[in-house]
């Protein structure tokens, strides 16, 4: 059977882009927007009749026993085409405990099934990499190069939001907005609706409708949600909602700060971990907290601690996917919850 492509999700989601079906899919990499996006697609190309909610199964890496997911696998749906799908979330712990039992899977799946993983790392020297490269797809959900985010930005416009944007429009869009994924296609949804009827998104409309007292809003609530201050951080939330912001909008900024956090507490853990010292300032800013506001995210970190902080990237996934369906919560109670996930006591702090 002849190898896959791996194939990055910026290309997978492009409109000329089709795939067929293949018994195992594995999303690996840290962007969460792209990750999630790629998996609705895919979800959709695999099960696309009106009984799908039916044929798909979802697990939680952490818990999930691989006995179990198998069994999913080798059943017959009773509704639908017959088609299955399930999916293990968060799952590089899975991975590490079943590794072998997905070897032998990956080099005999079942036909009638699709296994997704979606882990954050999957490396490329080991066996299971290779067996999934040959019986499915690998799909890098890493985020662009900064340089390259403007080109995608331009495309990811067009082909999902009907809109004509043209470089310098999107270049002055990630300026203004920074690198997230997650919270430029959220821009990308409010400026469709100032859009004329062409499409054309100019360098003007961004200017004139991107940064507003709510994006100020959202980041002066993550500020107090990070010095503890819940009751103010929840008005601030309640403000954002009674205006009409999109939950989602605010999840997606919220995350460009988190992310950076998260990837400084790995930096120091990894640097404790090879018996060296980190300065915190050094790893905010290889995490790319701007310089100007290194000062202020030196205290926030640190009260947040690093084991808070090793949880971010998981406290997000959990936030994006109950929006997309996984919780029955309404999606002003989800931000409040990871509010008051980061606004509690530290438990252990970074040094």
């Amino acid at each position: 059977m002849a190898k896959a492509q791996v194939l990055h999700a910026t290309e997978y989601l492009k409109q000329s882009v089709k795939l067929p079906s293949k018994p195992v899919c594995v999303l690996f990499g840290g962007d969460s927007f792209l990750k999630s996006q790629a998996f609705r697609r895919l979800r959709t190309t695999l099960l696309h009749d009106d009984d799908a909610e039916y044929s798909l199964t979802r697990f939680d890496g952490n818990q999930a026993a691989f006995s179990v997911v198998l069994r999913e696998l080798s059943m017959m749906t009773m509704f639908g085409d017959g088609q299955r799908v399930v999916v293990v979330e968060d799952a590089d712990t899975f991975v590490t405990r079943f590794r072998g039992e997905l070897e032998d899977y990956a080099a005999s799946p079942s036909q009638t099934s699709t296994l997704i993983l979606l882990v954050g790392t999957f490396p490329s020297n080991t066996r299971l990499y290779k067996a999934a490269e040959t019986s499915g797809w690998l799909m890098d959900c890493s985020p662009p190069g900064e340089a390259a985010i403007p080109k995608w930005l331009a495309g990811w416009a067009h082909d999902a939001h009907q809109l004509n944007c043209d470089t310098a429009s999107a270049e002055l869009l990630v300026d203004l907005i920074g690198t997230e994924l997650g919270l430029l296609d959220q821009e990308l949804t409010k400026l469709a609706l100032v859009v004329p009827k062409d499409g054309k998104l100019t360098a003007t409309i961004v200017q004139e409708n991107v940064g507003s007292w709510r994006t100020r809003t959202t980041w002066e609530m993550l500020d107090l949600a990070l010095a503890g201050n819940v009751p103010e951080a929840v008005r601030q939330l309640d403000m954002l909602m009674q205006a009409g912001e999109n939950p989602v909008g605010i999840l997606a900024q919220i995350a460009y700060s988190l992310r950076r956090f998260a990837a400084a507490t790995q930096l120091i853990l990894d640097a404790e971990k090879q018996g060296k010292r980190i300065q915190l300032s050094t790893a905010l800013e290889q995490a790319g907290v701007k310089r100007f506001v290194i000062q202020k995210s030196e205290t926030q970190i640190k009260r947040l601690g690093r084991h808070r902080g090793a949880k971010l990237l998981d406290w997000l996934l959990k936030a994006d996917l109950d929006f997309k369906g996984d919780s029955r919560i309404s999606p002003r109670i989800i931000i409040e919850q990871l509010i008051l996930k980061i606004a509690a006591p530290q438990l252990k702090s970074l040094h």
